[in-house]
């Protein structure tokens, strides 16, 4: 069979202040009719390059520099930007990563739609806008008509995300890159958008390469499946051969790094019964003008236990966490931390209480102040409750190391308290000088745990904490949340839309659902024997399932 996409030995670099960085290293695969194959591999892996080169898409400073890549019969590398005119959108398109980048704010969607239409056929205007609609009944719109003519901010990122498939498959492309398509949606979401994928396929025969650092979509959505580190793809082959008998040493890393996995592998060990309650909520409501985010909500959380509250956007989840750590006030019902009701308190009010009780964010980034070094984001927290003079130390205060020694340049404020939460966070000695723009994700979200810990809070709430990183750093935070958790007894309540996720970490978790707990209990119980149709509706949606057949 002839392939509709052969890439040989290709080779990309960008240029950087005049100098020409190889990234992507004598890359080569095929693609046939039909087939999905996905490249997985770490942020940096050289994975979306390869995709963009494929598209004739590389940014200004980037370009192919060897090796070439055929599409049938014509050798895109050699193409000129007429000669990709052609192509592109019509034989070979692109859904990419993020439709807010993607789509134009200030056009209606369905014009955007009908560009491609535009670009690629001689359909009238009127034909144009008849196969718009059909579109968007394909990809599973209700009243096409009104969709058509709203603007993407009026719609959910999992609605914008369908129209750009529906941009892609406008005029039946025979291949579609698909980069990260389903990055940041939730799970129930993220499998209606790959089924629209897979039913494409099957219709018209289209080949897919899937660029995505979730090796649960790759296993369960692919024919084949290649690994990429460092610029190399360092092993290729049939999926269910690659995930039953892998061979590099990287591969294998990946795939012990996967949450489901993970979850198999822990051991459990029962929070008692009689261990004091620090966290009581009784029918929680908090609402925004006639929405109300959360509805009636009621849990407790155990000390030394971790409480999981799972549920798609808009489900209340992250609101609950926001209330729980006095950034807004509930509308009516009770909270109690510890024993003090914190249900009526502002900010000021709440402020005793901020030693005890900390957060960590989704995006650590966003929370820093850009000025501060490493240091001074840590300490930041110290020199706001001025309640411990500097020097004062902790209870973990003089556990270190001895790595940091002669990197402070001298004696500083605060130094034991920060030192020893940067030693706890596991960060390496050489970033606390460091800027946090300077930082990989998983630093920046170990700095963003180094920042909480430094009070020594008896309660961290953590709000989608690894939503945003690779499967491998994901796994180092989880098992660094463990550690800190058995050392310090420390009670999580943790917030994600990732059931994979949530049974790695959990001891028992709540589903909630348009601001209402649907389900909760033990985690292992929620999992093999759900109560309700939409927590074995979020549990058919985890991807991944290949991952763990023959795993205890």
């Amino acid at each position: 069979m002839t392939a509709v996409l052969s890439v040989e030995n290709l080779t990309v670099g960008y240029r950087t202040r005049g100098t020409l960085v190889p990234v992507v290293h004598d890359v080569s695969f095929e693609v046939e009719p039909g087939q999905v194959l996905a490249l997985v591999g770490e942020s940096g892996s050289g994975k979306t390059t390869t995709g963009h080169a494929v598209l004739g898409l590389l940014p200004g400073n980037g370009q192919v520099t060897g090796g070439r890549i055929r599409f049938r019969d014509q050798v895109l590398t050699e193409l000129g930007p007429r000669g990709w005119r052609d192509v592109r959108g019509r034989a070979v398109s692109l859904i990419p990563q993020d439709p807010g980048v993607s789509l134009d704010p200030v056009r209606r969607v369905g014009h955007q739609v009908e560009d491609v239409l535009r670009l690629h056929t001689d359909l009238d205007a009127r034909a144009r806008r008849d196969r718009v609609l059909e579109l968007f009944e394909l990809v599973g719109f209700t009243d096409v008509e009104r969709r058509y003519r709203q603007y993407p901010g009026e719609l959910s990122g999992g609605m914008r995300q369908r129209v750009l498939i529906a941009s892609a498959i406008a005029v039946e492309p025979d291949l579609i890159i698909a980069d990260e398509p389903t990055s940041g949606l939730d799970a129930t979401v993220q499998k209606q958008v790959l089924d629209l994928i897979d039913d494409l396929r099957a219709r018209s025969g289209t080949s897919v390469v899937l660029v995505t650092h979730d090796l649960g979509v790759a296993a369960d959505r692919s024919d084949l499946l290649g690994v990429m580190q460092h610029g190399r793809l360092v092993e290729t082959g049939p999926t269910a051969q690659v995930l039953a008998d892998p061979q590099h040493d990287y591969t294998r890393r990946l795939l012990d790094s996967v949450p489901a996995r993970l979850a198999s592998a822990r051991e459990r060990v029962e929070v008692p019964a009689s261990r004091e309650v620090v966290v009581e909520v009784e029918d929680l409501r908090k609402v925004y003008g006639d929405v109300a985010a959360v509805d009636g909500t009621s849990f407790e959380v155990r000390r030394g236990e971790t409480f999981s509250i799972v549920g798609e956007s808009g489900s209340g989840k992250s609101t609950t966490a926001r209330v729980l750590t006095g950034l807004t006030q509930a509308t009516s019902g009770r909270v109690r931390l510890l024993g003090t009701d914190v249900t009526g308190l502002g900010r000021r009010g709440f402020r005793p209480l901020r030693r005890d009780v900390q957060i960590v964010y989704q995006n650590p980034y966003a929370s820093f102040d850009p000025r501060f070094d490493v240091y001074q984001v840590v300490e930041e927290p110290l020199r706001s409750l001025r309640d411990r003079p500097p020097g004062s130390g902790g209870r973990f205060s003089g556990r270190f190391s001895g790595q940091f020694s002669g990197r402070l340049g001298g004696r500083r404020p605060h130094e034991d308290e920060v030192v020893a939460a940067l030693e706890a966070a596991a960060l390496p000695a050489d970033v606390v000088h460091r800027h946090p723009r300077e930082l990989s994700g998983g630093q920046r979200q170990r700095v963003a745990i180094a920042r909480a810990l430094v009070l020594e809070p008896k309660i961290v709430v953590l709000d989608e904490p690894i939503s945003a990183l690779d499967v491998s750093v994901a796994a180092q935070i989880l098992e660094l949340l463990r550690t800190l958790q058995a050392e310090r007894d420390l009670t999580y309540v943790f917030i994600s839309h990732d059931l994979a996720v949530v049974r790695a970490i959990s001891d028992r978790v709540a589903v909630m659902r348009e601001g209402r707990i649907v389900e909760h209990g033990p985690v292992e119980r929620v999992f093999s024997a759900p109560e309700t149709d939409y927590t074995v509706q979020l549990l058919d949606a985890i991807a991944g399932r290949r991952l763990t057949a023959g795993v205890p």
